[in-house]
Parts: structure tokens; sequence; C-alpha cells
């Protein structure tokens, strides 16, 4: 990932349905039918970057992750 990209992911085993994440980081995580979180996209938008920090941060369940580029040097 030497792209720069930030990229978030959900294990939806440990899901347990909160909806921390949703509410943070609408653009990044939805939930299905289920209430299970859904990650929406490949790569956090940039503007999106802090809310998915957070939400990875509020996870009641420690169900999602966020790998960040490697800081240069």
């Amino acid at each position: 990932m030497g792209d720069g990209s930030v990229r978030v992911s959900a294990d939806r085993e440990l899901c347990i349905q909160a909806g921390n994440c949703v509410m943070v980081a609408g653009e990044v995580f939805d939930q299905d039918d289920d209430g299970i979180v859904v990650v929406l996209v490949d790569e956090v938008p940039p503007d999106e970057v802090e809310h998915a920090r957070e939400a990875v941060k509020l996870c009641p369940a420690s169900a999602l992750a966020i790998a960040e580029p490697a800081a240069p040097g």
C-alpha cells in the first residue's frame, strides 16, 4: 500500500451492531439489514480519515481496523 491511501476493514463476526461507526463516519461505514457493519469504500476519502479513525476508536467490539501508510523516512 505504498500509494498513501488509508483503508479500513471490518470483522463482521465481531460486530455487535452498536452503530457508532455509522454515526461517526457514515460516508465510510453502513449497516446491513441485520445491523452488521458494512465498509462502503475501498479507500477512505481524505476528508473522512479523521472520522474513520474516530469510528475505529469508538467501536465497542473492536471490530474495525484502519491501515494507514507508513510515515516517510
